[in-house]
């Protein structure tokens, strides 16, 4: 057996022990031995992407619904280089993430051979961790070498304080396909994984004095949030969660806190003893000014070399917290449910009394899908308007690639949740979004398929500039900001087969977004007209509240 055969066999072996089911690959030569032992692996299904870059974010997808390693193989080159962006999201997501990019052996590098560039830390810090393998050779030792690393990338990429993308260089001399042969010097099976590495769960959680006044937030990334929730409620805590945060459901829901908050009498009225944040909230800038003024932010961190702090006025950090009952809290919670049942009656007023609007269509959309539903929000105005319009429900999966907010990658992220989802999948994001990864709609004809209906709100541009000062510039500001793009995406849907329609009124979504496997759904809007919808909903909480 030649050398680049035996390692690739091995290393997905390993891999296949520890847990790995899923791979995605693109093609290429020098990455041969490892698509060819993956595709040969029962253990492990197989997506295919032409495009490294989508094939990375395909990974990315299938990694964050599953909640464990998934691998991406790449040839050299840039090839390699597209995995970037999938890797930076990934790495400030806390998504596990396996990059095996194949590479010219050592005496190819620097010699201007072809396809070779410098892969060593490609990744920099992006990457939790970084091992060059070396080029195999055909002699006794390395076997265990091969399986004690594949352990400790698989490890490392699941966490589990601190899951994220961990990248393993894998050069290969020729030949790169195999030979017929099965010779070697020492024995390629395992009985099991080579290494079983365990984490003990903190010892001890952080007590916080019992209190009336104290609120539960929530942002993308939380963990346990079933159980902080439940405790928010015993406690009489209104929670504020990001619609991706997860604690978005019964009686204690705050849905309409940004517009709240925005109000400067209620927020200045409504400063609590102490704010629990799990995750990373960074939705709602008024959320956010109103931490700072907060005089106990305990912030609650899987890592406690790695917290989310980005108003920097955590006072306490730990990686677990116990929310007391205090007595009285009744009062406390119940006028923030007075607040929030007005704010919803004004701003479900202003949504239905106007048409086909991008904060109707992400409420209406959140509102109709089945329970046990995924939904894969864009990173940019839609969850956005999810944030500002979404009532509080149960039974849906919400995610976003909200580690580094890119609008890159999303339509073959959404692929990649969805293939990992068991139940309808669905995809909200904006025009621009969509066309950055286009190339995410092309999926072979042997490929596994997403049971995927993909919702584009379309205004011909960036809209979320509309809604920023940038957009007082005037004549400047439509071309650089508001980038007008003119695409028919009927014409993109056609080119990939993908199934197609367009909705003008809000009462046709639900027919629209019903069918099987990938589909895409248009929605045109109007960047104006879409700014002042959202002015009016905050006038309208304002008067509300009064």
């Amino acid at each position: 057996m030649n050398p680049a055969t035996a390692l690739a066999t091995v290393l997905v072996d390993e891999l296949a022990r520890c847990g790995v089911t899923e791979a995605v690959v693109a093609p290429g030569s020098r990455s041969a031995p490892l698509a060819l032992a993956l595709h040969d692996d029962p253990r492990i299904r197989l997506h295919v992407r032409t495009d490294e870059r989508s094939a990375g974010f395909l990974a990315l997808g299938l990694a964050r619904r599953l909640e464990k390693p998934v691998a991406v193989v790449t040839t050299s080159g840039t090839a390699a280089a597209n995995l970037h962006p999938a890797v930076i999201e990934a790495s400030e997501a806390g998504v596990p993430l396996l990059l095996l990019t194949a590479d010219r052996p050592p005496e190819l590098r620097g010699t201007g051979a072809n396809q070779t560039i410098d892969q060593v830390k490609l990744f920099g810090s992006a990457v939790r961790w970084f091992a060059e393998i070396g080029v195999p050779e055909e002699r006794p030792g390395q076997v265990a070498y091969w399986r004690s690393l594949a352990c400790r990338a698989y490890q490392r990429a699941e966490g589990p304080g601190d899951p994220g993308p961990v990248h393993l260089n894998v050069a290969f001399r020729e030949p790169l396909v195999p030979d017929g042969n099965d010779d070697w010097p020492e024995t390629l099976d395992a009985n099991g994984p080579w290494v079983r590495a365990r984490v003990a769960p903190p010892s001890s959680a952080l007590h916080i004095p019992a209190t009336r006044r104290g609120v539960l937030v929530v942002g993308d990334g939380a963990v346990n949030v079933r159980r902080y929730v439940a405790a928010a409620g015993m406690a009489g805590w209104p929670v504020l969660s990001e619609p991706n945060g997860g604690g978005r459901y019964g009686d204690t829901a705050i849905s309409t806190y940004h517009f709240l908050l925005g109000t400067p009498g209620f927020a200045e009225a409504h400063q609590p003893d102490v704010v629990v944040t799990l995750g990373r909230p960074g939705l709602s800038r008024p959320l956010l000014a109103w931490l700072k003024r907060a005089q106990e932010h305990v912030v609650v961190a899987r890592d406690l070399t790695r917290w989310p702090d980005p108003t920097r006025s955590a006072t306490q950090v730990a990686q677990a917290v116990e929310i007391p009952v205090a007595a009285g809290g009744d009062q406390w919670l119940n006028a923030w449910r007075r607040a929030e049942m007005a704010a919803r009656h004004a701003i479900d007023d202003v949504l239905d009394a106007g048409g086909l609007s991008e904060p109707r269509l992400a409420r209406d959309l959140a509102a109709i899908i089945p329970n046990g539903s995924l939904l894969f929000c864009g990173s940019s105005m839609p969850i956005r308007d999810l944030d500002q319009a979404m009532r509080p429900r149960r039974g849906v999966r919400l995610m976003a690639n909200r580690g580094a907010s890119g609008i890159d990658g999303l339509v073959s992220t959404a692929a990649g949740a969805a293939l990992a989802h068991h139940g309808r999948a669905y995809a909200l994001m904006g025009d621009l979004s969509f066309l950055h990864d286009q190339n995410g709609l092309v999926i072979g004809p042997r490929e596994p398929r997403p049971d995927l209906c993909v919702v584009v709100v379309n205004n011909d541009g960036g809209g979320i500039f509309s809604l920023l000062p940038q957009s007082s510039l005037g004549g400047s500001f439509e071309r650089i900001f508001g980038t007008p793009h003119g695409v028919d995406l009927g014409y993109l849907a056609a080119a990939t087969g993908t199934p197609y329609s367009v909705v003008s009124d809000p009462d046709d979504l639900a027919k629209a977004i019903r069918g099987e496997g990938p589909r895409l759904v248009e929605a045109r809007t109007d960047r104006t007209a879409n700014a002042a919808v959202h002015v009016a909903m905050r006038d309208a909480v304002r008067a509300a509240i009064g």
